[in-house]
C-alpha cells in the first residue's frame, strides 16, 4: 500500500541516490556536469509546474576525445545536425493558450494512431553536422536486431547529444579520433577524451556508413523481456515533426556489458533532456486535447503528458534474434488527466510512410482512482502500471519511458489529489526508496465543501464508468450527529436501485470523510453488495487501523463487499458516530437443513470493530433489517462489552423471536450507563410486562421508546408503568399499534401531567384502540399545570375517537390540546360529530398544526357542515398549518364533496394559516377558482399543496395568474400528476376516434376532437361516477392537426409552470430579502397569450389545423382568412377567441355545475359545420 506516512522517512543506510554506472571520474571538467543536479527537472515533454529534481539524476559525463585534435582542424564533418539541437527561445510554458480549446476544429475523427517509419528512414544521414561539440561517452561493437538491421554487427558510439551507428570501428574512428581504428575488443575501453584534428579532416561523409539518432528523440531505454539471462537492451526513440517512430535492439553478450550501455544511455538521455528540453508541437498538444475531451477529462491545470513505450512482454526462455524481431513495441503519449491516465497513440498526419516499423494500436483510459499498483526500479526506464474496477480482472501496462521518475511522481500526485483525506492510499507503491522524498505536495483539502466529497465521487464514477448524475444524496445539517450524509433513490427514470459500482463509488468516496458525523443509507437497497465476493483481488481491503496498526481480526480477503464497504466506513473515519441501515436489506432468512443462516453482512462487519474499540460509531439502526443467529452472536459478543458505550442498537423489525430478542436485552443491560435509544418494535414476541420493567428501569439515559406493533402477554397489568417512565427524560416515546388498556391510558396520563415529561417532543399512538375519552384525557394531561401549550407532536391516527367524542369535542374548545394534532383516517358514522370538531377548533387557541387528512363521512359534507367549516377558516387565528386533503384509491375516494370549494372562501380573511394541504378533493375548475380567488387576497399563506384535483390546464392557468400580485406564496406545485391525468385522457379521447373512423377522410364537423381537447383544457375530473360516452365517428382532422395540437398543449403547460416558477423566485427572494433575478419570468411581458384558456380550442385545434399544416394554404387560396383577436377577461376566466364572422363564430357558454358534462364546467358550441 502506498503510505504517506513514510514520505519524510530518512535513513543513514539509506543506497546512494546516484545509482548509474560513473563513466569517467577524477577529471575538473566534470564539475560542471554535477552541477546540472541541482537544476529543477521538467515535469513532463510537455511541463507545466516544475518538479523536484529525480533522484535517479544523471551522472557526470566527461568527453573522450583528445585535446590534440582541436589544434589539427576545425572545419566541419559531413555527419547530420538535427533541427532539435538548434539554440531557439522557447517559452517556459505553453498551456496558457490552451486555456480553452473547445474553438479547435471538433471533427469527428478517429483518434489513432499513425504508422512509424523504419528506422532507417528515422535517423539522420543526409545533411552534415559539426561534431566539434560532440563528446565520446562510450563505445563499442554490438550486434543490432530489429528495424533494417537483423544480426549485423554495427559500432555503436554514445555522444552527449546523439547515438551513432557505424558499419565498422575504423568509420567510427575515422569521425572521431578518440575510436582507435585497430579491431579488437575496445567496446568496454574508456579512451583519452583529447582527440587530433587530423583524424576529424579524415572523417567519412554520413552515406558512407553513419546513422544517427539524437537523444532528444530518444523515449526510453530498458532490458528487453526476452527470457534469462537479459543480455538485450531495446531502445526507443520518436521524431515528433515527421511522426515517425522506430526501436533498436541492441543485443550483447555480457550482462555487465549490458548494463553499462543501459546506464550511459540513460545517463546521456537524462543530461540531454535537462540541458536542451524539446519544445512541445502545437499539433500534437491539438491532438492529446482532443483525445482527452473525447474522454470528458480534460483540464488546463491537470494535464501533463509524457511519451511512452508500450512494451511488448515475452516469458519462458530465452529468443534469438529471430523471435526477437517479432515482438513489437509502441510509442504512445500517456496523459495524466484530472480523473484518468489516457494512453493516446501517435497522430496520423497526411503522408505517413511507416510500413515495418511499430505497430499500431487503439488508445485507451483507466481511472486514476483504480490504480492498484504502481512498479518501477531504477536500473532502466521500464515501469508497470495496473487498474482494475470491482469484480473485473486487472489491466497491467507494461511501459517504458526515460521520465518515469516524473510518471511515477505525478500519476501519485493526481491520485492523492483526487483522495486527498486518505492516509493510505490504496494502491501498491513498488518504487526506489529514494523516491519517498521526492512526493509532491496535495493542497488542503478543506477548500471545498465537505471536504471535496464531490471530487473524490465524481473520480470513482469516472473510473467505474458509471454516470454520477444517477447518484443523489442530502446532507442534513438538523439532526442529532449533524452533518448527516443521507443517500436518496437513484435519479433513474426506469430503475430505483443503484448498481453494484454506483454502491462502491459511493461508499469508497466517504472513506476518510471527516465532514459527516453521521451517515444514513434509509431505504436504499444494498442488496446488490450482499453475498457477493471480488473474485478478483482485494486491493482495497483495510489491513490497518487509521494510525497504521495492524488489524487483529479474522478477516478474510474474500468477505462480501457489503462487509468490506461498511467496515471501512467505520474504520477509517474518526468523527463518524452514526449509521443507519433502516430497511436496507431485503433479504429473506435460510431455514435449510444442515445450512446456517450466512447472516446479513451487516452485524459482521460492525460490532467486532466495537468490541475492540477499534471505531466511534455507537448508534446504529438495523430496523427493517431481517437478522440471523450468527447477527445475534456477533451483537451479543460485543453488547456485553461496557466498552463499547453504545449509545443505540436499534431492532425494530428484524424478525427477533423470543429466545433472541430475550438474549439481545440482556446483553443491552452492560450499556445502561450510556444506552439512550430502545427500539424492539414490529417483531413477532410477546412481552411480559413485568420483566420488561425489571430490565427497562436498570437503563439511566433512555431518550427514545418504540415499542410500537408488539403484544403483550395476559394481564391487567399495563405494558409500561408511570413510575418506570418518570426515570428518564423521553423526547420521543412510540407505542402505535400496540393495545392499551386502561390500566396503560392511565400510566400514560400520569406521566404526561408530571412536570418530568416536558422534555417530550412526540407521542405516537396510532391505531392503539383508543377512544375519544382516552384522547381528550391524554391531551388535558399534557396540559395540566402549563401556561403555555406542550410542543408535542401528538399522533392518534386510526382509533375509534368517536366513542366519546363530545369529551374530544370539550377538549378542543377549552384549548387543553398539544401544539400538534395528527388525527389522520377518522371514520365518522355522524356527520354532526364531524361538526362539532370542526366548529369546536373556532375557538381553539393552543393548535398550531392540525391533520385530519383521509376523514370519511358517510356522505358528502352538506350545505351546514361546509359553512361550519368556512366560518372556523374565517375565525381561526392560531392555526398555521392545516391538511384537510383526502384519499383516492382504485375502490373508492375519500373526499369532502363538492361544498368544500365553497368553503375555501373563508381563507380570503384568515390572517394565520402559513401552509394549506388540500390534495385529492376533486376541486376541479370551481375549487381552482376559489383558490385563486384566496390568492388573490390572502397575504399570509405560503405554502399551497393541491394536486391530484383534476386540475386542468385552465384552472392551472387560473391558479398561476392569480400569483400576479401575491407575493407571499413560494410553493406551488407544478400538477405534474394533473398534467399526466389531462394527457391520458387525450389519448383516450384520440383512440376512441381512430377506433370508430379514419382520420383523414369523410365529412367534417370534429365534434369529437372538439371534446377530446375541451376536456384536456378547459374541464376538471369528474367523480360523479358516470363513465366516459364513447366518442363518436367524427372524422376530419388529419393525424398530423392531431399532433401539432398534442404539442401545442405541451407547450402552453411547459409556459404556465415557467410563469409559475418565475412568480414563486420572486416571492421567495422578497420574503427572504434577497435580491431579485434579472431574467425574471414573472414579468408582466410574460402573460399575453400565455395566460389564454380560451387557447384551448381555438388555440391548439385551430391553429393546429390552419397553421401548421398545409390545410393552411387551401384555406387562404379559398379567402377563409381569420384573424387573431384579443384576449376578454369575464366571470374569472380568461378567453381568447378567434375573430370571425359573425354567422361562423364560436362563442364560450358557461354553465353551473349541474350541467356540466362529464369533460367539465365548459361546453364549446359551434354555429356552423367546418
Amino acid at each position: 500500500m502506498s503510505d504517506r506516512r513514510r514520505r519524510r522517512s530518512l535513513s543513514i543506510f539509506r543506497p546512494s541516490v546516484n545509482s548509474l554506472t560513473p563513466i569517467y571520474d577524477g577529471s575538473p571538467s566534470s564539475a560542471p556536469a554535477l552541477s546540472l543536479k541541482k537544476k529543477l527537472r521538467q515535469s513532463s515533454t510537455f511541463s507545466m509546474p516544475p518538479t523536484p529534481t529525480s533522484p535517479l539524476s544523471s551522472p557526470a559525463l566527461e568527453r573522450t576525445d583528445s585535446e590534440k585534435s582541436f589544434g589539427r582542424s576545425s572545419s566541419p564533418i559531413a555527419l547530420s545536425r538535427p533541427r532539435t539541437l538548434q539554440k531557439v527561445s522557447r517559452p517556459s510554458s505553453i498551456f496558457g493558450s490552451f486555456r480553452s480549446l473547445h474553438s479547435l476544429q471538433d471533427e469527428d475523427e478517429n483518434l489513432i494512431r499513425t504508422q512509424s517509419t523504419p528506422s532507417s528512414v528515422n535517423e539522420e544521414s543526409s545533411s552534415y553536422f559539426d561534431v566539434l561539440d560532440m563528446i565520446v561517452l562510450h563505445h563499442g561493437e554490438v550486434q543490432s536486431g530489429g528495424g533494417m538491421f537483423r544480426k549485423k554487427n554495427t559500432y555503436l558510439v554514445l555522444t552527449n547529444t546523439h547515438l551513432l551507428r557505424f558499419k565498422s570501428q575504423a568509420k567510427a574512428a575515422e569521425a572521431f579520433p578518440s575510436i582507435p581504428a585497430s579491431l579488437g575488443r575496445n567496446s568496454t575501453t574508456r579512451h583519452s577524451r583529447l582527440s587530433s584534428a587530423g583524424s576529424i579532416h579524415e572523417a567519412p561523409p554520413p552515406n558512407d556508413g553513419c546513422i544517427s539518432t539524437p537523444l532528444s528523440q530518444v523515449v526510453a531505454a530498458y532490458k528487453l523481456d526476452d527470457g534469462k539471462p537479459y543480455f538485450t537492451i531495446e531502445v526507443a526513440h520518436l521524431n515528433e515533426e515527421t511522426n515517425q517512430a522506430s526501436t533498436m535492439s541492441l543485443l550483447l553478450n555480457d550482462p555487465r556489458e549490458s548494463d553499462l550501455w543501459l546506464s550511459s544511455i540513460r545517463a546521456a538521455i537524462t543530461k540531454s533532456r535537462l540541458t536542451d528540453p524539446a519544445p512541445p508541437i502545437r499539433r500534437t498538444i491539438e491532438h492529446l486535447v482532443r483525445a482527452v475531451e473525447h474522454e470528458c477529462d480534460y483540464d488546463p491545470l491537470h494535464f501533463r503528458v509524457f511519451k511512452v513505450v508500450q512494451r511488448a512482454t515475452k516469458t519462458g526462455a530465452r529468443s534469438s534474434s529471430d523471435d526477437l524481431a517479432k515482438l513489437t513495441s509502441n510509442i504512445h503519449y500517456l496523459v495524466i488527466g484530472f480523473q484518468k491516465i489516457h494512453l493516446v497513440p501517435l497522430p496520423r498526419l497526411a503522408k505517413s510512410g511507416s510500413s515495418t516499423s511499430l505497430s499500431d494500436s487503439s488508445g485507451c483510459s483507466y481511472g486514476i482512482v483504480s490504480l492498484t499498483s504502481i512498479f518501477m526500479q531504477s536500473f532502466d526506464d521500464s515501469f508497470q502500471l495496473a487498474f482494475r474496477i470491482p469484480l473485473q480482472p486487472s489491466t497491467t501496462l507494461f511501459l517504458a519511458s526515460s521520465s518515469v521518475t516524473d510518471i511515477a511522481l505525478w500519476a501519485r500526485h493526481a491520485a492523492e489529489f483526487l483522495r486527498p483525506n486518505w492516509l493510505e492510499q490504496p494502491f501498491l507503491w513498488h518504487v526506489p526508496r529514494a523516491l519517498d522524498d521526492s512526493v509532491l505536495p496535495v493542497s488542503a483539502p478543506d477548500e471545498e465543501d465537505h471536504f471535496c466529497f464531490e471530487r473524490t465521487l465524481t473520480a470513482y464514477c469516472s473510473a467505474y464508468n458509471v454516470d454520477p448524475s444517477n447518484i443523489r444524496y442530502t446532507v442534513n445539517y438538523s439532526c442529532e450527529d449533524a452533518p448527516q450524509f443521507e443517500l436518496l433513490e437513484p435519479n433513474h427514470s426506469r430503475r430505483s436501485r443503484y448498481t453494484v459500482l454506483e454502491l462502491l463509488s459511493i461508499m469508497r468516496a466517504l472513506r476518510y470523510n471527516e465532514s459527516f458525523h453521521s451517515i444514513s443509507f434509509r431505504n436504499i437497497d444494498l442488496s446488490g453488495l450482499h453475498g457477493i465476493s471480488d473474485q478478483f483481488g482485494s486491493e482495497h481491503l483495510i489491513w490497518t487501523t487509521r494510525s497504521g496498526v495492524p488489524l487483529a481480526l479474522p478477516l478474510k480477503d474474500k468477505s462480501w463487499l457489503l462487509v468490506q464497504e461498511i467496515q471501512s466506513l467505520a474504520l477509517k473515519s474518526k468523527r463518524l458516530r452514526r449509521l443507519n441501515f433502516f430497511h436496507c436489506l431485503k433479504r429473506k432468512p435460510r431455514d435449510e437443513d444442515g445450512f446456517r443462516d450466512p447472516g446479513s453482512g451487516i452485524c459482521e462487519a460492525l460490532f467486532p470493530l466495537c468490541a475492540q474499540q477499534l471505531t466511534n460509531v455507537d448508534w446504529i439502526t438495523l430496523n427493517g433489517v431481517t437478522l440471523a443467529e450468527i447477527d445475534i452472536d456477533y451483537l451479543y459478543a460485543a453488547a456485553i462489552e461496557k466498552s463499547c458505550h453504545f449509545r443505540a442498537v436499534d431492532l425494530g423489525h428484524c424478525g427477533l423471536g423470543d429466545g433472541s430478542l430475550k438474549a439481545v436485552m440482556e446483553a443491552l443491560l452492560h450499556q445502561e450507563e450510556t444506552l439512550e435509544s430502545v427500539d424492539y418494535s414490529g417483531n413477532p414476541v410477546r412481552l411480559n410486562p413485568e420483566l420488561l420493567a425489571k430490565q427497562l428501569c436498570r437503563l439511566q439515559r433512555v431518550r427514545k421508546i418504540d415499542l410500537s406493533n408488539t403484544q403483550c402477554s395476559a394481564g391487567k397489568r399495563g405494558l409500561l408503568e408511570s413510575g418506570t417512565l418518570l426515570r428518564w427524560r423521553l423526547e420521543e416515546l412510540s407505542l402505535s399499534g400496540t393495545t392499551l388498556n386502561e390500566e396503560s391510558v392511565d400510566a400514560l396520563a400520569s406521566y404526561f401531567a408530571d412536570p418530568k415529561s416536558n422534555t417530550l417532543r412526540q407521542v405516537q399512538l396510532n391505531q392503539c384502540q383508543l377512544s375519544g375519552k382516552d384522547v381528550a384525557k391524554l391531551a388535558k394531561a399534557m396540559c395540566a399545570g402549563r401556561t403555555q401549550p406542550p410542543e408535542v407532536d401528538f399522533q392518534v391516527s386510526e382509533n375509534k375517537l368517536e366513542l366519546g367524542h363530545d369529551l374530544l369535542v370539550e377538549a378542543f374548545e377549552s384549548s387543553t390540546t398539544p401544539s400538534q394534532m395528527t388525527m389522520q383516517m377518522l371514520e365518522y358514522t355522524r356527520e354532526q360529530n364531524f361538526r362539532d370538531l370542526i366548529e369546536a377548533l373556532s375557538t381553539n387557541k393552543t393548535l398550531l398544526y392540525l391533520d385530519i387528512s383521509r376523514t370519511s363521512l358517510p356522505f358528502d359534507a352538506n350545505e351546514q357542515t361546509c359553512k361550519v367549516l368556512r366560518h372556523m377558516l374565517e375565525t381561526n387565528d392560531t392555526l398555521q398549518e392545516l391538511n384537510l386533503s383526502g384519499e383516492e384509491t382504485h375502490l373508492e375516494a375519500v373526499t369532502l364533496g363538492p361544498g368544500l370549494r365553497h368553503a375555501l372562501k373563508g381563507l380570503e380573511a384568515n390572517r394565520s394559516l402559513k401552509v394549506l394541504r388540500i390534495e385529492h378533493q376533486a376541486l376541479g375548475m370551481p375549487g381552482a377558482n376559489a383558490l385563486a380567488s384566496v390568492l388573490e387576497k390572502n397575504h399570509t399563506l405560503s405554502e399551497l399543496y393541491c394536486e391530484d384535483n383534476g386540475i386542468s390546464l385552465q384552472s392551472f392557468t387560473l391558479l398561476v395568474n392569480a400569483l400576479k400580485n401575491n407575493t407571499s406564496i413560494y410553493h406551488l406545485p407544478n400538477m405534474d400528476k394533473d398534467r399526466a391525468w389531462s394527457r391520458q385522457r387525450v389519448d383516450r379521447e384520440i383512440d376512441g376516434m381512430r377506433d370508430n373512423s379514419s382520420l383523414a377522410t369523410g365529412p367534417s364537423t370534429k365534434s369529437t376532437v372538439r371534446k377530446a381537447f375541451s376536456g384536456a383544457i378547459h374541464s376538471g375530473r369528474s367523480f360523479s361516477g358516470r363513465g366516459t360516452e364513447k366518442p363518436a365517428p367524427m372524422p376530419g382532422y388529419t393525424e398530423q392537426d392531431v399532433q401539432a395540437a398534442v404539442a401545442s398543449l405541451d407547450q402552453r403547460w411547459d409556459a404556465q409552470v415557467k410563469r409559475l416558477h418565475g412568480y414563486l423566485r420572486r416571492n421567495y427572494c422578497t420574503t427572504h430579502g434577497l435580491p431579485l433575478p434579472e431574467d425574471d419570468a414573472a414579468s408582466p411581458a410574460g402573460e399575453g397569450r400565455k395566460g389564454s384558456a380560451g387557447d384551448g380550442l381555438a388555440g391548439a385545434l385551430m391553429a393546429a389545423s390552419l397553421d401548421r399544416t398545409p390545410k393552411m394554404e387551401l384555406d387562404l387560396q379559398l379567402g377563409d382568412e381569420y384573424r387573431v383577436g384579443g384576449d376578454v377577461e369575464k366571470g374569472g376566466i380568461l378567453t381568447g377567441a378567434r375573430e370571425m364572422p359573425e354567422p361562423h363564430s364560436e362563442k364560450l357558454i358557461d354553465i353551473g355545475d349541474d350541467e356540466s358534462d362529464s369533460g367539465g364546467e365548459l361546453i364549446m358550441a359551434q354555429a356552423r359545420p367546418y
